[in-house]
C-alpha cells in the first residue's frame, strides 16, 4: 500500500490551478499503473474527519495531525517485493509537489 502524506499543492491557500493540475497527473499515474497490471485500487480521503485519541477517548474535531503528517489518500499495488513497491513509489508525481510516501505491505491472512 501507498500511503501519500503532506504536499505543497494541498497546503492551506494552495491554488485550485495547482491542484487540478497534480490531480491530473495522478490520475494519468493510476491509469498508466492499470495498464501495466500492477494497479489494485486508489482512494482520496476527503478534508474532514475527527480522530479519538486515548485511553480517555479525547475527541479531536480534526483529521489532520501536523501539516506534513496529513494522510491524503492511498493506493494499492501489487508488487513482488518492497524493493519493487519503492521502485513504483518513486515514479507517483505527488513527489513533485514534497510529499511523503509510505510503502508499507498489507497484511493478507
Amino acid at each position: 500500500m501507498l500511503i501519500f502524506r503532506g504536499s505543497d499543492v494541498y497546503q492551506p491557500g494552495g491554488s485550485p490551478e495547482a491542484i487540478l493540475a497534480l490531480k491530473q497527473k495522478l490520475i494519468d499515474w493510476v491509469i498508466a499503473l492499470s495498464e501495466k497490471g500492477v494497479h489494485v485500487a486508489s482512494e482520496p480521503l476527503e478534508p474532514i474527519g475527527r480522530q479519538v485519541n486515548g485511553s480517555k477517548k479525547t475527541i479531536i474535531d480534526s483529521p489532520f495531525g501536523q501539516a506534513l503528517e496529513i494522510i491524503g489518500g492511498s493506493t494499492i499495488i501489487q508488487a513482488k517485493d518492497i524493493d519493487e513497491a519503492i521502485e513504483i513509489a518513486k515514479g507517483c508525481p505527488i513527489l513533485e509537489s514534497n510529499a511523503n510516501i509510505e510503502i508499507r505491505p498489507l497484511q493478507i491472512n
